[in-house]
C-alpha cells in the first residue's frame, strides 16, 4: 500500500504495523526517514480487521483489541490509524465498553536512513541509534536526520529501546488521538504540489451508466495530484514524476507521454514539461545536437535495450503541437517553438540520406514504434513550423511522404492470416517478425487543425489486420492488451515487455482504434481495463500478468509494477475521452467530436474539462451520439 504526496511516500503492509522490513516506511526525497512504526496496547498488538486507501496520499488501518474478558467474543477497543504520505500518523482509540479503560500505549520506532534504491536493490541496513529530540525521537546518518514528534508528548521516551510510552483513560464510549509527525529535522511538511491552489490539473467527472468510469477518473486524476513534482530552480513549472515507489523523478518519455494523454485535463502541465525539457535539450553542436538525454530501457527478448532519448524528442513537438489544438496559449507555444526545431533538426539530422531512425548505437535495429513517433513527429511538426511561418515544414512532409512509402513494403510481413508489422528491422534490413503492443503506436497518429488525424504509415489494408490482431485472443488478454503476443517465442505472462498487459500502451491501443473505426476492438480493450481496475481497487498499476481472463479470475499484481505510475493514471483520462472523440482545434475555435458509436459502456457524461482555457462538458448518448452541454464562448462545434 503506498502512499504519495510527492516528495513523500508512505509504504505499508495490511497489517498497519511498520516493522522495518522490506520497502515498508516513511520516505522524504528517497530516503527512508522511519522504517519502524510499531504500535502495542497494554503489550499486545491491535488484531487486523481493515486496511484500505482513502485517497492517493492516505491509507486507513483499523484494529480492535479484547481488553476486559479475553474469552469473549466481542472486542472493546478500536483502533484507527490514518497514514500520510506527508509524514504524518493519526493514531485513535475508540473505548466501546461501559466502564473507564486505562490503556497502557507503546510505540516503538526506529530507521536505517537508507536510500530508496538500497532497500530496493536487498541491502539490509542496522538501524541508526535514537537520542531523546523535543516531545519525540531523533537518528542522525551520512545521508541526514529525522524525527519523530509526538503530541501530546510521550510520558516516558526511551532511546535505547526506541520507545515512546503514554497511559490513556479512555472513558465509556470515548476516544483519544495521537498524531506522530515524521520529518528531516528543521524540514517544513510536505507540501504536495497536486494539493495546491496551483495545481495544473482540472478537477472531472464522470457519470453515466456504468460506475466504474467515474472512479477510475477519480482515481486516476488522484494519483497524478500525488505524482507532480516542481522543478527546484524554476518553481513554477510542474511535471509528473514516472511512478512510485521506484521512479519517483524526472523520465522524459513518461512525462511526455503522461503530459499528453491529460491535455483534456488543460495545457499547464504540458507547458511546464516542456519547458523543463527544452532546459535539458543538448545544444552543444555534433550527432546529438537538438536530442532530449533519456536513459536506456529493456525492450524485451526480441530486442536490445532502448534509448528513451529518442522517444523523448521526438514526443517533444507533437506535444507543443497538440497542446497547442487543446488551447496552450500563442506565447508559451512560440517560446518553445525553438526547442522543438532543434528537436526537428534532430530528426533531419539523425536520418540523413536514409529514411528510417536506428538506435543510435553501431548496429542499431530500426524500431517500428521508433518509426511511428519519428513520422507524427514530423506531420504535426510541419504544422507547427507552417502555423508560425517557420522554414522547414514542406521537408519534413516530404520525408514523412517517402517514410510511408517504403515502411509499407520492408516493415510489413505477409503471411496466409494476413500479414503482420514487423517489430524491427535489423541494420542488415532483416525484419524482427514478432508481435507485440509497440504495434499500437502505429495507430496513434496524431491530432491537426479542424479535428483531422495526421496520416498514419500503414495503408487501409494493414490496418484493418492490424486492428484485428490486436482483437485476437493472443493480444487481448481480456484485461488489455499483451505486450507479446502468446504464442511468440519469449512469451511470459509477467515479462514487462514479453507478455504483461502494459496500461498505457492498452489505452494508446483503444484510442487509436477508436479513431479509425475499429470500435469493436476498442471497446472490448477497454472493457478489459475497466475490469481490471475494478480489481485493483480502481488504482491501476502499470503492468500487470497478461494470463487469460475467465470467469471468476482476478488480474495478477506483477511484482515490481509502480502503482500508482503516471502514464497509467494518464491512460484513465484517456480511455474515458476517447469515447466522447474530442478534437479541439483552439486557435481555429472549433471543436469536432466523434464519439465511439457503439457506446461501450452506455452513456457517460464527462465534465470539468478544459478546451481553449475554458471549461469543456459532453455528453455521449446509449445511441453513441455526443452533444456538448458547456464550453468556452465562441467555441464552434466542427462537423
Amino acid at each position: 500500500m503506498v502512499c504519495v504526496a510527492l516528495p513523500g511516500l508512505a509504504i505499508s503492509t495490511e497489517q498497519g504495523q511498520l516493522t522495518g522490513r522490506g520497502l515498508e516506511g516513511f520516505y522524504r526525497a528517497g530516503v527512508r526517514l522511519l522504517s519502524r512504526c510499531r504500535l502495542l496496547i497494554g503489550g499486545r498488538e491491535p488484531v487486523p480487521v481493515q486496511a484500505r486507501m482513502t485517497a492517493a496520499d492516505r491509507a486507513r488501518f483499523v484494529g480492535t483489541l479484547r481488553v476486559t474478558s479475553p474469552s469473549a467474543p466481542d472486542p472493546d477497543v478500536m483502533i484507527e490509524r490514518i497514514r500520510h504520505a506527508d509524514g504524518t500518523e493519526r493514531i485513535t482509540l475508540r473505548n466501546w465498553t461501559q466502564r473507564p479503560l486505562r490503556l497502557p500505549v507503546e510505540v516503538a520506532l526506529g530507521t536505517d536512513l537508507a536510500d530508496l534504491g538500497a532497500i530496493a536493490a536487498g541491502a539490509d541496513l542496522p538501524e541508526r541509534p535514537a537520542t531523546v529530540h523535543a516531545s519525540g525521537l531523533r537518528w542522525s546518518g551520512p545521508a541526514g536526520t529525522s524525527s519523530v514528534t509526538a503530541d501530546p508528548p510521550p510520558a516516558d521516551a526511551l532511546a535505547s529501546a526506541g520507545l515512546l510510552r503514554w497511559e490513556f483513560t479512555l472513558p465509556p464510549g470515548g476516544s483519544f488521538c495521537l498524531e506522530l509527525r515524521v520529518r528531516p529535522d528543521g524540514a517544513e511538511p510536505v507540501r504536495a504540489v497536486g494539493r495546491a491552489a496551483t495545481s495544473p490539473f482540472s478537477l472531472p467527472e464522470a457519470t453515466g451508466d456504468d460506475p466504474r468510469a467515474r472512479a477510475l477518473l477519480r482515481t486516476s486524476v488522484e494519483d497524478l495530484r500525488a505524482l507532480l513534482l516542481r522543478d527546484p530552480t524554476h518553481r513554477a513549472d510542474v511535471h509528473l514524476a514516472a511512478g512510485a515507489p521506484w521512479r519517483c523523478g524526472l523520465s522524459p518519455a513518461e512525462a511526455l507521454t503522461a503530459a499528453r494523454m491529460t491535455l483534456p485535463l488543460g495545457t499547464r502541465l504540458a507547458a511546464g514539461t516542456l519547458r523543463i525539457l527544452a532546459r535539458a535539450q543538448i545544444s552543444t553542436p555534433g550527432p546529438r545536437y537538438g536530442m532530449i538525454p533519456g536513459a536506456r530501457r529493456d525492450a524485451g527478448p526480441h530486442l536490445p535495450p532502448g534509448c528513451t532519448g529518442i522517444e523523448a524528442t521526438l514526443l517533444f513537438p507533437v506535444l507543443l503541437a497538440e497542446a497547442r489544438r487543446w488551447g496552450l496559449p500563442e506565447q508559451d507555444t512560440g517560446e518553445l517553438l525553438p526547442a522543438a526545431e532543434r528537436c526537428l533538426t534532430w530528426l533531419r539530422t539523425t536520418v540523413g540520406d536514409g529514411t528510417y531512425v536506428h538506435d543510435p548505437h553501431p548496429g542499431g535495429p530500426a524500431r517500428c514504434d521508433t518509426q511511428a513517433h519519428a513520422h507524427r513527429a514530423a506531420l504535426l511538426g510541419a504544422d507547427l513550423l507552417d502555423a508560425h511561418g517557420r522554414p522547414g515544414g514542406a521537408g519534413l512532409r516530404q520525408w514523412a511522404s517517402e517514410l510511408r512509402t517504403v515502411f509499407r513494403r520492408d516493415f510489413w510481413i505477409s503471411d496466409p492470416g494476413g500479414g503482420r508489422p514487423a517489430a524491427a528491422r535489423a541494420q542488415d534490413g532483416r525484419p524482427v517478425p514478432h508481435l507485440s503492443s509497440t504495434a499500437a503506436h502505429l495507430l496513434d497518429t496524431g491530432l491537426l487543425g479542424g479535428g483531422a488525424h495526421a496520416l498514419g504509415l500503414l495503408d487501409k489494408r494493414q490496418t484493418d489486420h492490424l486492428a484485428r490482431l490486436l482483437g485476437t485472443p493472443a493480444m487481448d488478454s481480456g484485461w488489455g492488451l499483451r505486450s507479446l503476443g502468446v504464442k511468440e517465442a519469449g512469451y511470459n505472462p509477467f515479462g514487462h515487455r514479453s507478455g504483461a498487459v502494459r496500461v498505457h500502451e492498452t489505452a494508446i491501443a483503444v484510442a487509436g482504434l477508436a479513431a479509425a473505426g475499429y470500435e469493436k476492438e476498442a471497446g472490448a480493450l477497454l472493457r478489459g481495463v475497466l475490469a481490471a481496475a475494478e480489481a485493483f481497487g480502481h488504482r491501476l498499476p502499470e503492468m500487470y500478468a497478461g494470463e487469460q481472463r475467465t470467469d471468476g479470475s482476478a488480474p495478477l499484481p506483477h511484482p515490481a509494477a509502480c502503482r500508482p505510475a503516471a502514464t497509467t493514471a494518464a491512460s484513465g483520462v484517456l480511455l474515458l475521452t476517447a469515447l466522447a472523440g474530442i478534437r479541439p482545434d483552439a486557435p481555429a475555435g472549433t471543436v469536432t467530436l466523434r464519439p465511439v458509436r457503439s457506446a461501450p459502456l452506455g452513456e457517460i457524461a464527462l465534465t470539468g474539462l478544459r478546451v481553449a482555457g475554458a471549461s469543456f462538458s459532453v455528453r455521449v448518448s446509449r445511441l453513441g451520439l455526443a452533444m456538448v452541454e458547456e464550453a468556452a464562448d465562441g467555441l464552434q462545434l466542427g462537423v
